[in-house]
């Protein structure tokens, strides 16, 4: 799977990118059929200073993102794996449920 870290209007030090990358790698774990990721880092200028991070998942039919903010890149960056590991679970339930809901019609059918 591919990872590719953008910053937006700053810089990012090499270990926040590294820990964003291996936060992203441990959700394939979860699901093999992820293509490539993308997670964009940016924040809100003072006084607010929100720091955002935007995780954009492409799997082989369908696109996963999300948004979340915090005042730590770290922290964002972790709420924002679980909200796309979320996600992931839902889809992949909403596959199961399709597979079997037509295995059960090709048993009626016999």
């Amino acid at each position: 799977m591919k990872v590719k870290i953008t910053a937006r209007h700053f810089k990012a030090k090499e270990s926040l990118k590294k820990y964003a990358t291996e936060k992203i790698e441990e959700l394939e774990r979860y699901n093999e059929n992820i293509l490539n990721s993308e997670v964009i880092l940016f924040y809100d200028k003072p006084p607010l200073n929100t720091k955002y991070c935007e995780i954009i998942l492409k799997l082989k039919d369908k696109i996963l993102t999300c948004t979340e903010g915090s005042d730590e890149f770290t922290l964002s960056v972790d709420r924002a794996q679980e909200k796309i590991k979320t996600q992931i679970y839902k889809y992949k339930d909403k596959i199961k449920s399709k597979k079997y809901s037509k295995q059960k019609r090709i048993i009626k059918t016999i």
